[in-house]
């Protein structure tokens, strides 16, 4: 099948290009292709079974395909591991968050920065002003984005004691530590209160306007016709529709494919 295409008249930043992902005799994604331009906000849903986690978990690097590739940014990515997809700029969430309970909010944060020098032993005998001239400016910087998502006044408090939805702030948080230019978000929406989807509704919209390139996975159809212009269908491992919220939202095979065959 086709890749998704992206805005028109743009390369991919991000494509998916006929993966295929089996599990023993079973394929659970089936020759999906997907793509997505610089900048652009994707939703990707469909009925429970379609293959949308393991589709997800192979672009971030959770799984490796076993045919198919992943490009980005005219990089071959698919046989990379999380750890070097987050240094190409392809950071992931997950729909349940686990942070380290017992270190504080700000704590869990700073391990999401990549690349500091005190992570290398001589260093911090060699160059201890270096080593703490970054460790300053990491801490500065983690403030800042417990600030842009709202949770300050929880930095000192340790993690165990944050609701679902804190929890998913703080893993976004810890993820923007590391300046992605792309974010995979697995189901923000999942177990949060509605007082706090509002607020990750409007942080999404911010990281979007900064211009990140977003793929979101969720079964909130209201969050997804909110922040996505484009929408990609999966039913059976594969592409089933795509297009903006309103016409996937008419589509009969879409409906078919949620509701049965009497839809």
């Amino acid at each position: 099948m086709p890749p998704m295409d992206a805005v028109a008249g743009e390369a991919p930043f991000i494509e998916a290009r006929d993966l295929v992902k089996q599990f023993g005799g079973m394929r659970v994604v089936d020759g999906m292709s997907i793509a997505l331009a610089r900048g652009e906000m994707v939703g990707l849903i469909g009925p429970n079974g379609a293959g949308k986690s393991t589709m997800f978990n192979l672009l971030a690097g959770s799984l490796r395909p076993t045919s198919g590739e992943i490009i980005m940014d005219g990089a071959d990515i698919s046989s990379e591991g999380p750890e070097t997809r987050i240094a190409h700029g392809l950071g992931r969430t997950f729909q349940i968050p686990r942070p380290f309970g017992e270190m504080t909010v700000l704590e869990n944060v700073l391990t999401g920065g990549q690349g500091q020098s005190g992570e290398r032993l001589w260093v911090n005998f060699l160059r201890p002003r270096r080593v703490a001239t970054e460790e300053k400016a990491a801490v500065e910087k983690a403030r800042g984005l417990l600030d842009f998502l709202r949770l300050t006044p929880l930095a000192l408090e340790p993690a165990r004691v944050l609701s679902g939805g804190q929890r998913k702030l703080l893993e976004l948080a810890r993820i923007l530590m590391a300046d992605p230019q792309a974010i995979l978000l697995d189901e923000p929406a999942a177990g949060v209160n509605p007082a706090l989807l509002e607020l990750i509704i409007d942080r999404v919209q911010a990281l979007h306007a900064q211009g990140r390139t977003i793929l979101l996975i969720e079964h909130n159809m209201e969050m997804v016709a909110r922040l996505c212009s484009r929408v990609a269908v999966m039913a059976t491992g594969r592409l089933l529709a795509q297009g903006t919220p309103g016409e996937v939202a008419r589509d009969p095979a879409v409906l078919r494919a949620y509701l049965g065959s009497t839809a």
